[in-house]
């Protein structure tokens, strides 16, 4: 699963790598990003990408009250189509939820130990994500979203049985095409980022906490990269 990570970009580089304006929105750098916070998410709007804030978990239209968000942070890739939370946007409604690094817990005789992952590049990358609209009684509007995973690379195995999609630099254009609905064309896209261009360092327990936003979350317990 994907449930921490990391984008301490500024939205001027951002909106450098994917192609976007937002000059209304807010970022600050984020260190340790936690479930059912807005986070930052490109789409496509049939002419030019757009960069929002959308609440990290996914409220299907149907849903009564918005508490669903908290369970619905990860879809799983193999079911997408099968779900109908996610079948629909699967074809009308995928985003890139923004990132330049995610966290997971690896188990070892002396407990579990937190692990950052992040491309070898050093940059940004967008996660697959599928988003909605949700309405509630009073009429009040929540766009949200989540992120899709898949099974894991050679690089992620001795850490965990899952990760999170990872949509490669040149394909993002033709994930955000919500006029490709060509279901082959997406499965293809869903699957394990190259574990060869990813790195992956042990670091502290500040990550535990979510109320640790900061720029310590990042630092190595040591120089040895698994």
């Amino acid at each position: 699963m994907c449930g921490r990570y990391s984008l301490t970009s500024n939205l001027g580089e951002l909106g450098e790598r994917f192609d976007f304006e937002a000059s209304d929105l807010i970022h600050n750098p984020r260190y340790n990003i936690a479930p059912t916070q807005q986070i930052l998410t490109v789409t496509h709007n049939g002419s030019r990408n757009e960069a929002s804030l959308m609440k990290w978990g996914l409220i299907p239209p149907w849903s009564k009250t918005p508490d669903i968000s908290s369970r619905m942070i990860n879809a799983r890739g193999e079911t997408l189509e099968e779900k109908p939370s996610f079948r629909e946007p699967l074809f009308k409604r995928r985003c890139l939820v923004l990132a330049d690094g995610f966290y997971e817990w690896t188990k070892t005789n002396a407990g579990k130990r937190p692990m950052r992952i992040k491309l070898r590049s050093g940059e940004p990358f967008g996660f697959a994500g599928l988003w909605e609209i949700w309405k509630s009684p009073g009429d009040e509007i929540i766009r949200s979203c989540t992120i899709i995973t898949t099974h894991p690379n050679k690089l992620m195995e001795p850490i965990h049985h899952r990760m999170p999609v990872i949509i490669p630099k040149d394909s993002e254009d033709l994930w955000l095409d919500s006029r490709n609905q060509d279901a082959d064309s997406i499965r293809d896209l869903i699957k394990p980022f190259p574990g060869d261009e990813m790195e992956v360092y042990e670091i502290t327990n500040l990550v535990n906490s979510a109320a640790n936003d900061i720029p310590d979350v990042l630092a190595r317990v040591n120089n040895m990269n698994l």
